[in-house]
């Protein structure tokens, strides 16, 4: 391969964050399509929002698949099985008569498609470009979500204004196709694969330093770890924890906020811009914390994150009793610039812990328990309003939550198996 003027590994994440940007918000943009349906077909709106929900189901079953995917074939094929998946589904979609029509394409095809080209499938194979930089690639990487949701999303909400949500739909399908579909052959599942080392470093010889080892548990790190032998450390079960308690949280307040900011007399107008503040917060978020993480460990800024949520969820409590648009910021702040950081350690967190040629499937089955969180935050929310008549009850168990979550990936450790740049500097 044609060396090139800079790290083939920033072309990765490049090429990551094109898919991310359009992989994850092709998904989310059911909740653009979700108005007209409901007005053209007249359905109950549980059996309509069911669909979307459905696909949540569908990418937990396929997460350990695609996980033994990567191992097997690697990223071309797991990112060319997404994009065929979400593709074909929301072409498909625009033929829909019947609910369950809904339920295949955007449920089952653009669900399954997602976890493909999602925050699980990218995981599984942009950390092993890097070990000094990890974080920061990942969070830069990641950012790609938000810029999306910011271009993309209103793009498509003014394309179904000026057209129909068909048109919208089959549009998408056709840019996933012809965007992702070709940027995704650059991908390589590490550097070594073609002839590289982690972070472009240059191969070491005779007269080189030797370089520092980053590893600070011997025994650990040299375990060939399978998916069997994993499971039954406590260390796989910590992270299961840790993994579905975060997106317990991320989910419950996503999902829930803007009908809570609704209810005590905010307008709709807030409500929408509050959540959309917080995917672009996310952005820089991501970015720094990743790469704080590559200087005081991936345990600490996990626990940031979490601290993040709790105050966005306590900030929620507060607007109950007083409902200021100060408290709506820090809200925003706390969920978008903290809380949003989890997801560029989500994948270092389990490489340093359980890296190896098993990895994926060890990452894919965790992501089971993640998934889990993330449908059951915003139904157990649902179901703690219901029982108390108020979300207060709910916002308190979220704090809970959180708490949980960070505990869980400080017992988890992975800077006691493998040490981030920043702590080896200090070594």
């Amino acid at each position: 391969m044609k060396r090139l003027p800079f790290f083939y590994g920033w072309l990765i994440v490049i090429v990551v964050f094109v898919t991310m940007a359009i992989g994850v918000n092709a998904r989310t943009a059911f909740s653009l399509f979700f108005p007209p349906i409901i007005a053209e077909f007249g359905w109950d709106r549980g059996v309509t929002a069911g669909a979307f929900s459905f696909g949540f189901v569908v990418s937990g079953f396929m997460s350990p698949l695609i996980g033994r995917i990567m191992d097997r074939h690697g990223p071309r094929a797991v990112m060319g099985l997404g994009v065929l998946l979400m593709g074909s589904g929301l072409l498909l979609a625009p033929l829909t008569t019947q609910p369950w029509h809904l339920y295949l394409t955007i449920g089952v095809l653009v669900g399954a498609g997602s976890v493909c080209l999602g925050y699980s499938g990218q995981s599984l194979f942009l950390p092993n470009w890097f070990i000094r930089r990890r974080g920061l690639a990942i969070g830069i990487a990641f950012a790609g979500v938000g810029i999306g949701s910011v271009t993309l999303l209103p793009w498509v909400q003014h394309m179904i204004e000026q057209t129909n949500w068909r048109t919208a739909c089959t549009t998408m399908g056709i840019i996933v196709f012809v965007v992702l579909a070709p940027i995704n052959l650059l991908l390589h599942k590490r550097p070594e694969d073609i002839g590289l080392l982690p972070d472009g470093d240059a191969a070491p010889t005779a007269t080189s330093a030797k370089p520092v080892s980053n590893i600070v548990d011997p025994v650990w790190a040299n375990t060939e770890w399978t998916l069997g032998l994993a499971v039954r450390t406590a260390r796989f079960w910590w992270i299961c924890i840790g993994y579905f308690a975060g997106l317990y949280i991320w989910y419950a307040v996503q999902v829930h906020q803007t009908k809570f900011l609704l209810d005590i007399g905010f307008s709709s107008s807030v409500g929408v811009w509050a959540l959309g503040v917080v995917s672009l917060l996310g952005i820089p978020g991501q970015i720094y914390l990743g790469h704080l993480s590559d200087r005081i460990g991936r345990e600490a800024v996990w626990a940031i994150s979490c601290a993040g949520f709790a105050i966005c969820f306590a900030a929620l409590i507060a607007l109950k009793f007083v409902p200021s648009l100060w408290l709506v910021y820090l809200m925003v702040v706390t969920q978008g610039v903290l809380g949003y950081g989890l997801t560029s350690v989500m994948g270092p967190v389990v490489l340093e812990i359980f890296q190896g040629k098993h990895y994926g499937s060890i990452f894919g089955t965790i992501m089971l328990a993640a998934l889990a969180g993330g449908a059951a935050g915003p139904w157990a929310t649902g179901i703690l309003y219901d029982i108390s008549g108020n979300y207060t009850v709910a916002f308190a168990a979220g704090i809970a939550m959180s708490v949980l979550s960070a505990i869980a990936i400080w017992q988890a450790s992975p800077g006691k198996v493998r040490a981030v740049a920043g702590k080896m500097a200090q070594g």
